[in-house]
């Protein structure tokens, strides 16, 4: 498998985080009705016994990877630094993987540095209307939109279904590029194949609310990706989310921070009676995982779910779901300072 780097420029709000195992089962609806449902099948063939034909990062800030979810005393200590501070570093620059892990949180960036990269590359004077304060520049802003369902027997709205409610929508700084890593299995899925996929779900909206032109955005020309890889490479930084039980990851060198995926499906599936999934425990994009034994030229790690002999859907037992995650050879020290 190659890893391939696509730019994306949002142009719309978005209902839905942009996740990569989220975005995963949205590409495999596409391919469905571009491609077919048999060479679908084909595609998923082996999918939950460790053979992908893609797996798909979490969208992050251009030239950023996630910094790994280690607890503080693996990094260098600065006592006149603001510990509250601290935890809001979680990108770090993709030329600072050279660098010793110890060094990466001094190194790091909050959203709101990252935004000031931004504002400095290309001044937006629209942003400062759309920012909490002209003193505050976000990478993200989250808002509550309001909606209602009009009675036809009252002309308004009401009560039950008819109460007015609020969804929350993501709006990404105007001036921002995302990027999606993906790694891919040229011999199953053409990069040709996959892009036209990719641009269709940005043109149609991804995620919730793309009906209404939630989700929309651009994609630019993929690039192959090589990252940094240190001499004494020893743990997987994951960019995305992913399943790592049972895979043999040394539970003591591992660091991940924990969530549980409530998925549900698309597409034609809403209306299959239940839209929901059993929901999984996942280990968060930025997790350090340790192996037995270290292949740097692995790009992917983690494992599908789901299928007919696992199903996690009562509507569509042969879904499965992404727990894999592209990754990021690293050097996680064995012993540091307590």
């Amino acid at each position: 498998m190659n890893v391939l780097c696509y730019p994306l420029r949002p142009l719309t709000a978005f209902g839905t985080p942009l996740a990569g195992d989220t975005l995963f089962g949205q590409l495999c609806w596409t391919l469905r009705h571009q491609l077919g449902n048999e060479r679908l099948q084909e595609l998923l063939a082996g999918y939950t016994e460790g053979r992908p034909f893609a797996v798909v990062s979490d969208a992050m800030p251009a030239g950023h990877v996630p910094l790994p979810a280690l607890p503080s005393r693996f990094w260098e200590a600065d006592e006149s630094a603001d510990r509250k501070a601290l935890k809001k570093r979680r990108w770090l620059a993709v030329e600072h993987l050279a660098q010793p892990l110890s060094k990466w949180q001094s190194l790091a960036r909050s959203d709101a540095d990252v935004a000031l990269l931004i504002e400095r590359a290309q001044p937006l004077r629209k942003w400062q209307s759309l920012a909490r304060s002209d003193a505050d520049v976000a990478l993200l802003i989250k808002r509550a939109q309001p909606h209602n369902t009009i009675s036809r027997a009252t002309g308004t709205t009401g009560t039950g279904v008819f109460a007015p409610y609020s969804m929350t929508q993501r709006w990404h700084h105007p001036g921002v590029c995302l990027n999606l890593y993906i790694a891919l299995d040229e011999a199953r899925l053409s990069e040709a194949e996959l892009t036209a996929a990719l641009c269709y779900i940005g043109e149609t909206g991804f995620g919730r609310d793309a009906s209404i032109g939630l989700g929309k955005f651009t994609l630019d020309a993929a690039a192959p990706m090589q990252w940094h890889v240190p001499q004494a490479a020893n743990s997987w930084l994951t960019l995305a989310p992913c399943a790592p039980q049972g895979q043999g990851f040394c539970p003591v060198r591992s660091h991940w921070q924990v969530m549980t995926r409530f998925g549900r499906h698309g597409d034609a599936a809403v209306h299959g009676g239940n839209p929901f999934k059993k929901p999984l425990l996942l280990a968060r994009a930025g997790a350090v995982l340790r192996p037995e034994n270290m292949d740097t030229s692995q790009c992917v790690i983690g494992q599908g779910i789901g299928g007919e002999q696992h199903p996690i859907s009562t509507v569509m037992a042969q879904t499965v779901h992404q727990g894999y995650a592209p990754v990021i050879p690293i050097h996680c020290p064995d012993e540091v300072a307590a």
